[in-house]
């Protein structure tokens, strides 16, 4: 287990897709986004958000995602898997102490059930959402990738107002922020040299989300995903965190990658 904490980031490859699949009412052209996940290393236990997409769609994503496949079509190789990643850093799956789920839409639920002792958390809004969403959302929800036996879920409930601090000692903020999902979250993390980073996920898909000059292509409430960004920027403003976007393929690029590089 690495006993600094560190954040770094990684992707599962791309999401082929549409424009207005991810900027409301944007053009049909191709668009192409980056699937963003995180390692936080931390003495009390290393912590995986989201993972991205699930590995098995490097092999097979129509068999894995079905039909959504027809508007999300996902491109990584194996390799980009949480679990190959952390190994190939000689990070011990053991060591994972926490999977927290921003929320549990497809391309987020890589990690989930991979890491034998960790505990996944979520907030409990978002785990029911899952199991009946509404018509418009089921698509986005792989039952598969987060209905499985023996694992452990702590639960959240939060109100719009809180922050759980998952260690107690200000590494690691868990943040409502519903709108993009009922039950989403954002996180901020507070480094010891690099300062804080508000990882915004699918509150803010892109800039211009975070920019307050568009709405995501998707959403469950157009209300929530505003006041939510609002939420945040007051949040970015106080900590004076650098602001990740959840799957801007132009600022994606601006940031330092694992696993040669890291935040500290």
């Amino acid at each position: 287990m690495e006993r600094e904490v560190k954040l770094y980031m990684f992707q599962t490859g791309v999401l082929k897709c549409r424009e207005n699949n991810i900027k409301m009412n944007a053009s049909l052209d191709p668009y192409e986004i980056p699937v963003p996940w995180y390692l936080i290393t931390h003495p009390k236990g290393n912590v995986v958000i989201d993972g991205g997409n699930a590995v098995e769609c490097a092999l097979d994503p129509v068999s894995h995602w079905g039909n959504i496949t027809e508007v999300y079509w996902p491109v990584m190789d194996s390799s980009e898997g949480c679990v190959e990643t952390l190994m190939n850093m000689g990070i011990e799956c053991e060591s994972v102490r926490y999977v927290l789920q921003s929320h549990l839409h497809l391309d987020h639920t890589g990690a989930v059930g991979r890491f034998p002792n960790a505990t996944h958390v979520v907030q409990r809004s978002e785990y029911a959402y899952a199991f009946t969403p509404d018509w418009f959302a089921a698509g986005g929800y792989i039952r598969k990738d987060f209905d499985k036996p023996n694992l452990k879920w702590h639960f959240l409930e939060l109100d719009f107002n809180d922050i759980y601090d998952l260690y107690g000692d200000g590494v690691v903020r868990i943040i409502p922020t519903p709108g993009h999902s009922p039950g989403h979250c954002s996180f901020l993390i507070t480094l010891p040299n690099s300062g804080s980073i508000l990882i915004a996920v699918d509150a803010a898909y892109t800039t211009e989300h975070w920019d307050e000059r568009v709405l995501p292509g998707f959403l469950a409430s157009a209300v929530d995903s505003v006041r939510s960004v609002k939420k945040l920027h007051e949040i970015a403003a106080k900590y004076d965190a650098m602001v990740v976007t959840g799957h801007d393929p132009i600022k994606w690029e601006t940031f330092r990658k694992g696993p040669e590089a890291f935040y500290g």
